[in-house]
């Protein structure tokens, strides 16, 4: 088949151990970012598997349109960026691992990373160093603090964990039925969504963004938080109301952020008023971006080609495309 892979930006792909999975296939790897529909369409029009790293493309019906051989889309993880119905429609197989039960501890680590950065003041005490100068400030010792968990699924569970193992108090908001789970797992959980954001000394964010996600932190929430607290975000941007962040960062509570993700990626403004919010830790979407999670992430994308070439598709989203005749 010929495969096209997008956005491996430090051209990774090719030098992980099951990449020897592709062997016999046709290989294409584009390492810049595009998502002009028109570039696209003249790059895969020959595409028949198209090999997506998590969501940094948008997979949109006028795309899915001008492309008459594409027959998979191979993927990782959750898919709001691809247009399923049309794929569907157009004969395309989705298949897209779910993993259940196994967290992403890259992303999980990322967030304990960010904690330590901002809490500690590591960027400025480095940037103050590089200057010339010494200690630039006061960092927090995480030991006695409250870490409060938003979504309490594989990646939330292995983060509080990590807050237990700093001596943290853990305390976890949810669904129902997750405090059900995290009661049982042995942590506290929040009287209500308010008493969350107002105990806690530091939220981190760890859900899935669908619709009854999408926005489900507002500006009056982030108003609850203390002005000391830090809030973390390694999930998914759109889980924040529009400008909620910076808005209430500047009036001060929370008092600090760190975040991996954002409205827009990649984000290469330097002008956002994000990055220029002087209280905030910023990165570019490293969460997942590690050798050993690549490894992890692409023997079940490769697998899937595999599998759909040998007639025998796996992990298919979209089970009505099977009933169809196939391009």
């Amino acid at each position: 088949m010929k495969v096209s892979i997008l956005d491996d930006y430090h051209d990774t792909v090719r030098t992980l151990a099951c990449f020897s999975k592709l062997a016999g296939h046709d290989v294409t790897v584009w390492n810049d970012h595009a998502q002009d529909v028109d570039t696209l369409a003249q790059r895969l029009i020959d595409t028949e598997a198209l090999v997506l790293i998590r969501e940094r493309t948008q997979i949109r019906t006028p795309l899915l349109e001008r492309l008459p051989k594409l027959r998979l889309i191979s993927q990782r993880s959750v898919y709001p960026h691809i247009d399923i119905d049309t794929c569907t429609r157009l004969g395309i197989v989705v298949s897209s691992s779910q993993h259940p039960g196994a967290p992403s501890h890259a992303t999980a680590e990322m967030t304990w990373a960010l904690i330590l950065a901002a809490e500690r003041q590591i960027p400025k005490q480095m940037a103050s160093l590089k200057a010339g100068k010494w200690q630039t400030g006061i960092g927090t010792t995480m030991r006695g603090k409250t870490l409060g968990i938003y979504g309490y699924g594989r990646i939330g569970g292995v983060v509080a964990g990590y807050g237990r193992a700093f001596g943290m108090n853990v305390l976890i908001w949810a669904r129902p039925q997750t405090l059900v789970a995290a009661r049982a797992d042995g942590y506290d959980t929040a009287a209500s969504k308010e008493a969350f954001f107002s105990e806690c000394d530091v939220i981190t964010l760890h859900m899935r963004l669908v619709d009854a996600t999408r926005h489900i932190v507002t500006a009056a929430d982030l108003a609850h938080m203390k002005p000391t607290a830090l809030l973390v975000n390694t999930s998914r941007a759109p889980l924040i109301a529009p400008g909620a962040l910076v808005e209430e960062l500047r009036r001060g509570r929370p008092g600090m952020a760190a975040v991996d993700v954002y409205e827009h990626e990649p984000l290469l403004d330097t002008a956002d008023s994000l990055l220029n919010v002087p209280n905030v830790v910023c990165t570019p979407h490293i969460g997942y971006v590690t050798r050993d999670e690549y490894e992890v992430q692409f023997v079940d994308i490769f697998d899937q080609i595999v599998s759909y070439a040998a007639g025998k598709p796996i992990n298919v989203v979209n089970l009505d495309v099977l009933k169809s005749p196939r391009r």
